[in-house]
């Protein structure tokens, strides 16, 4: 495995309501979560929990639900939001914690700016990688791609995965291969990619076969977070997907609500995320859902994988941005 030097990682499990969840972690100090995306998992933080301990904090990153080494339940409305945001709640008083900093990659960002916004007592502040926030919407996702979409629309990766059992036996038929040609296909490298599968494709034909690996990946690192999916599959983790227009439903309560938390968001200037609705608005400092953006970073000749490709820039970030708070 491919880790940055400094401070020991170390690994244990926590019973989060009934979940028992796996992590790692490293240093003491004030809380600070760290939450992966997919296809990945916590090993995608790997770089800045040392960084992070070295520091004075206590980092923490966890496998989410259904991903690595944490539990995986069957049913796919098991995944929804609101199940993912308890999670992490839960996690942080699980930890002996009142409150934390989350920082959210990906899935995972979703999964922080939701936390902040529903327990804005827990979160303390939210730094967001690729993922902008997106409040509420006025209709559910799925309906609002088909108008985005139009002949497209089935074969948008999101809407690819919906029916269970077509991408998940595409995925897991090799998993070395579906992790390889997804961090380098969504990477500077491989930048710009098409999120619509080819005509008569499979979904990993959205991510072509490396000639070579990126500089900052190696097969060692690729081999770690395979072995963990080999074991999982990936139909838990799909499963988040699946639950796109339940999430809609189950949060309409929370219509036009306001991240009122200390923020920070980066993107990389090759990474397809930075054209989802919000982010131009984070990076311009003139959103209205949250206001207290500290910094806006787009990182120069980055892809989708921010921590991974330029850790040296996100944990510099990382950490000014969290002595900001004190």
């Amino acid at each position: 495995m491919h880790e940055s030097p400094g401070p020991e990682i170390n690994h244990r499990f926590v019973q989060v309501g009934g979940l028992r969840v796996h992590l790692a972690e490293a240093g003491s100090g004030p809380l600070v979560v760290l939450l992966h995306g997919f296809p990945e998992t916590w090993y995608s933080w790997r770089h800045q929990l040392r960084a992070l301990a070295a520091a004075g904090y206590h980092a923490v990153a966890p496998d989410q639900r259904g991903y690595g080494r944490t539990d995986r339940p069957e049913a796919v409305e098991d995944y929804t939001i609101l199940h993912t945001t308890g999670d992490v709640i839960q996690l942080v008083h699980a930890l002996g914690g009142q409150e934390a900093v989350l920082a959210g990659h990906d899935w995972g960002g979703v999964v922080a700016w939701h936390a902040a916004m529903i327990r804005p007592d827990v979160v303390r502040g939210i730094v967001a990688l690729s993922t902008p926030f997106q409040p509420h919407a006025d209709g559910p996702h799925l309906a609002g791609l088909r108008a985005v979409a139009g002949s497209d629309y089935d074969r948008y990766y999101s809407v690819y995965v919906q029916k269970p059992g077509i991408a998940d036996e595409e995925l897991d038929a090799d998993p070395h291969a579906t992790v390889r040609r997804a961090l380098h296909g969504a990477s500077a490298d491989g930048y710009p990619w098409s999120p619509i599968v080819p005509q008569g494709g499979r979904l990993l034909d959205i991510w072509p076969e490396p000639e070579r690996l990126p500089d900052w990946l190696t097969e060692d690192d690729i081999d770690t977070v395979a072995a963990d999916f080999a074991k999982t599959g990936f139909t838990p983790a799909l499963n988040w997907f699946r639950n796109f227009d339940r999430n809609w439903a189950l949060t309409t309560a929370w219509h036009d609500s306001t991240i009122r938390q200390p923020a920070l968001y980066l993107t990389g200037d090759r990474d397809l995320a930075a054209t989802l609705p919000g982010s131009e608005d984070l990076i311009a400092g003139r959103s209205a859902a949250v206001p207290d953006v500290r910094k806006a970073i787009v990182l120069p000749g980055c892809g989708h994988w921010l921590q991974q490709e330029q850790p040296e820039e996100v944990n510099q970030a990382l950490l000014d941005f969290l002595r900001s708070l004190t």
